[in-house]
């Protein structure tokens, strides 16, 4: 396996450390050590079952680890799904999770429902002027997020009647409105056509100019190879590769993953 060799100037925002994940009889993770540096772009590549959305899953607080921990920011880390946007650390979905029945708008409010440091309880509990106000703010957060993905026309719509590049946008936005530390991004390229991938990739590319950090699961090799800075290769459950893109695609262990080429 490849040695990380990250930039020791550059802080980790997460830090795995020898996760391990069984499932009865079967290992799904196998000691997987993993750093996320603050404000980079990481993939996470591999073939089918090779662990990925099991990793990304541990992240979450959906699986809790065998062995091994985690640390965010420095910090000892155990997540919580409920609790997940207050830790900073927000998810895509590999399908698009939006509610039909809410508008465009209200679904990426959703994305602050949660509540971090400077949120509360969710919008229009109360019909009071302090609420009305807050829901107010938090709408207009919501419209920020949309318009900086350039579909902010479509915040009165229902989901269904968009066309799916435009829904997996507001998927998006729904992530970023909390303003995470760290964006889990779970096959976010899933059912785009060509144009739509390229778009994805430019917006991908501009989300660590506000210091977060990028961990993407993605079959789109193309989309990971332009977007990351590092890339982290699972196979089997084992992390076989870890390095920039040039050192991943010339690794013939990775060939031997996808290909089934025999390592040289």
């Amino acid at each position: 396996m490849q040695e990380q060799q990250t930039d020791r100037s550059v802080p980790t925002r997460l830090r795995l450390d020898g996760i391990t994940v069984r499932f009865g009889g079967l290992t799904a993770l196998d000691s997987v050590s993993l750093d996320i540096p603050a404000g980079r772009i990481v993939g996470i590549m591999g073939p089918n079952g090779a662990g990925k959305t099991t990793l990304f899953n541990v992240i979450c607080g959906v699986f809790a680890p065998n062995e091994g921990s985690l640390e965010l920011d420095g910090q000892g880390f155990t997540p919580k799904p409920h609790l997940l946007t207050r830790s900073g650390v927000a998810r895509t979905l590999q399908g698009l999770g939006l509610f039909p029945g809410l508008t465009v708008l209200e679904n990426v409010m959703t994305g602050l429902a949660a509540g971090g440091p400077r949120r509360g309880p969710g919008p229009g509990l109360l019909a009071l002027p302090g609420s009305v106000r807050r829901e107010a703010r938090l709408a207009q957060r919501a419209e920020d997020a949309l318009e900086a993905l350039g579909v902010g026309r479509y915040a009165a719509a229902l989901p269904d009647t968009l066309p799916y590049g435009i829904r997996k946008k507001v998927a998006l936005a729904r992530a970023l409105v909390s303003e995470p530390r760290l964006l889990l991004l779970d096959e976010p390229a899933g059912g785009l056509g060509q144009d739509d991938i390229d778009e994805l990739a430019s917006i991908i590319r501009t989300v660590p100019g506000d210091g977060c950090s990028v961990a993407l699961v993605e079959h789109h090799v193309d989309l990971v190879m332009a977007v990351c800075d590092r890339i982290a290769v699972l196979d089997f459950g084992r992390l076989i590769a870890e390095g920039t893109p040039a050192e991943i695609g010339a690794d013939p262990a990775v060939a031997d993953a996808y290909l089934g080429v025999e390592a040289a």
